[in-house]
């Protein structure tokens, strides 16, 4: 079913306004490129995989569940360690922008979309 003209103009302003927005587009960015793995943070995690790894296995072989629970636990935070981006892919990103400063942007926006939006059901129900 093709759009109507109405329609594709709706489309054409959409597409019009998304390309202007580059902070929009920015945010869109792969999660690949917004930050990268750390070799240092790498190869902590491994070791910190193999110390929580030896613990879960001594505490286990030796009957002390908190031994092992305490191994997995270190485990577990090495994982979580090898696998955190650092904060250097993120330089030259910029700041954070202010939560206001495009705030009123985006509601005369979504405004000006749900007011078509409105009168073009209105259309409907009267035609």
């Amino acid at each position: 079913m093709p759009l109507s003209e109405h329609e594709q103009r709706l489309l054409e302003q959409l597409e019009k306004q998304l390309h202007e927005d580059r902070r929009f587009a920015s945010n869109m960015k792969a999660p690949s490129s917004t930050g990268r793995l750390s070799t240092r943070n790498i190869a902590l995690g491994i070791l910190l995989v193999i110390l929580g790894l030896a613990g879960l296995i001594f505490g286990i072989s030796q009957q002390i569940i908190v031994v092992g629970v305490i191994g997995f636990a270190v485990m577990f935070g090495g994982v979580m360690l090898a696998l955190k981006k650092s904060a250097a892919g993120k330089i030259g990103q910029g700041a954070k922008p202010r939560a206001g400063s495009n705030a009123k942007n985006n509601s005369q926006f979504m405004s000006g979309l749900e007011e078509k939006w409105n009168q073009r059901k209105r259309d409907q129900s009267d035609g």
